[in-house]
């Protein structure tokens, strides 16, 4: 029972020690701050605004030709014409469509931008590590002990400078 309590101990000692050999090779990152600071995420921003501003207006057009004729049905609500109410439904079927596939396509590029912008950041990271010697980069929102995170080195200003 001795000689397990004293290996358990030994053990544990190593494992503290090798993990404070690797905490010194070991950066964080922000990358959210990295992404908002650099250049070329406001310009997608625009680009992609730039994109999808004609359907969108087009969209809103749609939306406020609808609202007209809701209030319009509204209004004669006593003696509904079916003819109307079928235009309406079916221009409102219509909006509801191409809406979801505004939806759907804006996000698609959005997410497509944001991973080009993600992997030009990973690359970035990759560099700096490589020049600093570091063993592991993580983000600093992943770091489970802020409080004892002041020995890691933070690199998110390197890394901004490197994407820039």
């Amino acid at each position: 029972m001795k000689k397990l309590l004293c290996a358990a101990g030994l053990g544990l000692i190593l494992s503290v020690s090798a993990a404070s050999t690797y905490a010194e090779k070991v950066a964080v990152i922000n990358v959210g701050e990295v992404f908002q600071n650099i250049a070329t995420s406001k310009a997608v921003t625009k680009q992609l605004e730039k994109e999808f501003k004609e359907r969108a207006n087009e969209l809103q057009n749609i939306e406020k030709d609808l609202q007209a004729r809701a209030e319009k049905l509204q209004k004669s609500a006593a003696k509904p014409n079916e003819k109307d109410l079928q235009a309406f439904e079916a221009k409102r079927k219509d909006f509801l469509q191409k809406a979801q596939q505004f939806e759907q396509d804006n996000q698609r590029r959005q997410q497509e931008e944001r991973n080009k912008i993600l992997q030009t950041i990973k690359t970035a990271t990759k560099a700096v590590a490589e020049k600093e010697r570091y063993d592991a980069v993580v983000d600093v929102n992943a770091v489970l002990y802020p409080e004892n995170s002041s020995s890691l080195k933070n690199i998110t200003v390197l890394v901004i400078k490197k994407v820039k």
